[in-house]
């Protein structure tokens, strides 16, 4: 049967850890249940935080083996979920602008790690439990909202993107249509001979349109290829597309619409633009007051940008799914795409980004049997940062019957010659070697 101890006999003893080491020691010189005189030591140690005239009753470990959180006579057999959310919320009033970690906890709680984690698990899903730290619904709604501000600057950007699709649109009526379409040209990492074939055989075709397949821009300062910031160019790189590829087009056929399809890479500078980057803010240093227009030339040029994708995408792959919708059928018979699985979308046309040329023969009750090409780039092939010597350099010269909905490929490879109308032409000294590396 327990005896009743006098709380003062029973601090003097249970304080005097060289004479009794152990809480078992303190039993039995007590004459106590080991349980009894853990309770007992916490019972008395709350009403001492609320009687200065009472002993003080010391912590204590009962074994050296026993780590701190596990201290025996904290463990409290007898507490349920209420009693530990109540001695949470206790620690938590001690300090209320302190953050309450657990080993804080651990530090200003009466319990071991044990008396509480046998009914909550995590120190986190205690906190939850006590009120102290959102549930996981209120977190998830805090994460929903907060995932949505986070992208509203793309979803302005989104909009003036938009006003550019047809800004510059110039139609005829001639019954059969001729485009130059180019793709992945990749500003000052064109190759020079590529640039001077394109622009002599726009110069003498004379198109109804120019199409750029995406990604004009390379930028590789904000790519996934790490770039010295000391090697940076990104003022000359976007000044490059303006004076020698629009510019220069511009002037060799000024009746042409010119188009740019958006692809990767000036999704991607859009995207830093609106998240102001350290990169972007010294481009932004430079060409003060940059609006979309601006920045990618098409008011100077006065070239349409089209642009579908929603940039306010959160993960990469709803991203590349936006980047999908970038695209335009021309007279209802081509069709000129960034990515390849366009050729599926059951329309003549062409699409960029692989760098390599391939044709697939197609068939569609509309069309009939039409061919699909995937095109080279205007990419030099000597990039150190990939394997550009598998690379495919060209652009086609694409011929449209408007009324029958027939379309006719020219595509004009080019190595370290090139043939385009007929007209040849070699690679010269200042301009570097096709890449055989």
């Amino acid at each position: 049967m327990t005896q009743e101890v006098d709380h003062w006999r029973f601090a003097s003893v249970f304080n005097d850890t060289k004479q009794f080491p152990t809480v078992e020691d303190v039993a039995s010189e007590l004459g106590l249940a080991v349980q009894t005189v853990k309770n007992k030591a916490v019972q008395y140690r709350k009403r001492a935080a609320l009687d200065d005239e009472l002993p003080y009753i010391a912590h204590r470990v009962s074994r050296a083996t026993t780590p701190m959180s596990e201290d025996e006579e904290r463990f409290m057999a007898d507490w349920g979920p209420e009693e530990c959310i109540a001695e949470l919320r206790r620690v938590v009033s001690i300090d209320p602008d302190h953050v309450v970690s657990r080993n804080y906890f651990r530090v200003h709680s009466l319990i071991s790690e044990s008396t509480w984690n046998r009914y909550f698990g995590t120190f986190e899903e205690f906190k939850r439990q006590a009120g102290i730290k959102l549930s996981r619904n209120q977190h998830a709604v805090e994460r929903n909202i907060a995932k949505h501000a986070s992208v509203d600057n793309y979803r302005q950007l989104n909009i003036e993107r938009r006003d550019w699709s047809d800004k510059y649109v110039r139609e005829n009526d001639n019954r059969f249509k001729t485009i130059i379409v180019a793709s992945d040209l990749h500003d000052k990492e064109i190759d020079p001979f590529f640039l001077r074939v394109l622009i002599d055989t726009a110069e003498r075709v004379d198109p109804d349109a120019i199409v750029l397949g995406g990604d004009v821009f390379d930028l590789a300062e904000f790519g996934r290829y790490t770039v010295d910031p000391r090697d940076w160019d990104a003022v000359g790189r976007i000044r490059f597309v303006h004076d020698e590829i629009l510019c220069k087009l511009r002037e060799a056929c000024p009746d042409a619409q010119m188009d740019i399809i958006e692809g990767n890479h000036e999704a991607r500078l859009l995207r830093l633009l609106a998240d102001a980057t350290p990169a972007l803010r010294a481009v932004l240093s430079d060409l003060h007051g940059m609006t979309i227009g601006k920045l990618l030339g098409l008011e100077k040029y006065q070239v349409n940008y089209i642009a579908q994708a929603d940039l306010a995408a959160w993960t990469k792959r709803d991203h590349d799914k936006e980047l999908a919708q970038n695209y335009k059928v021309y007279w209802d018979a081509f069709l000129v795409h960034h990515f390849p699985h366009a050729r599926n979308m059951g329309v003549p046309g062409v699409n960029g980004h692989h760098h390599k040329h391939q044709v697939w023969p197609m068939f569609s009750p509309m069309y009939g049997a039409y061919e699909w090409h995937q095109l080279g780039a205007g990419h030099r092939r000597r990039a150190s940062y990939t394997e550009g010597e598998k690379w495919h350099n060209g652009f086609a010269i694409v011929n449209i019957d408007t009324q029958k909905k027939g379309v006719s490929f020219d595509y004009v490879p080019v190595s370290d010659f090139a043939v385009s109308g007929g007209k040849w032409y070699h690679r010269e000294k200042q301009e570097p070697g096709f890449g055989r590396v």
